[in-house]
């Protein structure tokens, strides 16, 4: 049988130059992953030359070279031309930042804010361009939302709406569940869920005409069960599922959704130690007395404590996610996920590929550490019982009837 000729090393030296304009004309921004890549690429090269024969220890390092410097390369992006965007959250943040920077490419920004007033409006007055226009929004209002529907229709019927970025998002408890009110649960889906999905629904039309882009920021919370963040993730996770559904429905319409996973970051509200204080204690003080004996005083001021040291070390540069939002925005082809952040990779990888013990003990390790509540720590008494609690002939008030748990 005849066999086909081997490429001679001719052949792959050719191939290997086409491959290496390709990639000169591509944007390849010079970096760790960039110096690695090639520091591993030498090295796999001379591995090839010593241990494989010479076609191969062509063919080897070209291929590999290839794969590598492809998925490091900057996919191509459509022109910003006189492209709009409206960006919901941006008193602060990510919204704010990434309001800045789209303003500063040349984008017609609308740029939702809970106070016209309030610092981040001012910031934004101050160093954008008069294209960018600011628009009181709280999502938890519907004749919010609908002022804000007509006003994108009213400000984009010149250029259309090219993209909508869902950034407004909200939490106010880190606690247990049994230990979160009901109503905490409620308060994060209004913002991060049915604001969203009502914003988003109302411009669906727009966004439809212009085969346009609509981009969420999400949460890791949402994908995997973080200690004492079951009312933000929860909302986040119904989100991100609302996010996919919509990028299979829209595919015929040409829409491309995309949502960003970013890591801990300082944002405004990460930084205010005070506010997360005084969460802390108004949940002390509205805890019901049967789980406060339960848990103990000492349970949520461990966790309050963990958390907190968690936040201070989040990273102080917001340009990766700022990069994502812009990247889903102009990118020819917008991937679905964007994970933005320190050690993003290695604990979806843990997350989705170890077993369940090891990701439990993983986020405990890197977010809140373990500890037994007080009734299940040695040499404490068991759970009050109910009959215990109707015996007690000084019982203490219960937490005001508003507060459901």
């Amino acid at each position: 049988m005849e066999r086909w000729p081997w490429p001679s090393g001719g052949a792959w030296l050719l191939v290997g130059a086409r491959a290496l304009l390709q990639l000169l004309r591509a944007d390849l921004r010079l970096g760790r992953p960039l110096l690695a890549a090639l520091a591993l690429l030498a090295a796999l090269d001379w591995l090839c030359q010593r241990l494989l024969p010479p076609p191969a220890a062509l063919a080897v390092p070209a291929a590999t070279g290839w794969i590598a410097l492809s998925r490091l390369a900057r996919p191509p992006r459509l022109p910003v031309a006189t492209r709009a965007v409206l960006i919901t959250g941006c008193d602060s943040g990510f919204g704010k930042e990434a309001a800045k920077k789209l303003d500063s490419m040349g984008f017609t920004v609308l740029a939702t804010v809970l106070a016209l007033n309030g610092p981040g409006a001012l910031e934004l007055r101050a160093c954008c361009s008069p294209r960018l226009k600011l628009l009181q929004m709280d999502l938890t209002k519907p004749a919010d939302i609908s002022r804000a529907l007509e006003f994108t229709k009213a400000h984009t019927t010149s250029t259309g709406l090219w993209g909508l970025v869902n950034n407004a998002g909200y939490n106010e408890v880190v606690a247990d569940v049994e230990l979160s009110p009901v109503a905490m649960f409620r308060t994060c889906m209004e913002v991060n869920f049915f604001g969203a999905l009502e914003l988003t629904k109302g411009l669906l039309p727009l966004l439809r005409r212009s085969r346009g882009r609509i981009v969420t920021v999400g949460s890791p919370a949402g994908d995997m069960p973080y200690p004492c963040l079951a009312a933000y993730g929860t909302s986040k996770a119904a989100m991100v599922l609302l996010m996919d559904t919509f990028s299979c429905e829209l595919l015929p319409w040409g829409v491309k959704v995309s949502v960003i996973q970013p890591g801990c970051f300082k944002t405004d509200s990460v930084t205010n130690v005070d506010q997360w204080e005084q969460r802390k204690r108004l949940l002390l003080a509205n805890l019901p007395r049967e789980l406060l004996q339960a848990y103990g005083e000492d349970y949520i001021e461990h966790f309050h404590g963990q958390f907190m040291h968690s936040l201070s070390m989040a990273l102080p540069d917001l340009s990766p996610v700022v990069d994502a939002i812009t990247d889903a925005l102009l990118a020819a082809r917008p991937r679905r996920r964007y994970y933005p952040g320190r050690g993003m990779g290695l604990m979806y990888f843990i997350h989705y590929y170890l077993p369940e013990g090891l990701r439990r003990r993983f986020l405990q390790t890197f977010f809140i550490s373990h500890r037994l509540p007080r009734a299940l720590q040695p040499g404490q008494p068991g759970p009050t019982s109910a009959q215990d609690t109707a015996q007690d002939p000084n019982p203490s008030p219960g937490p005001s009837p508003v507060v459901a748990w």
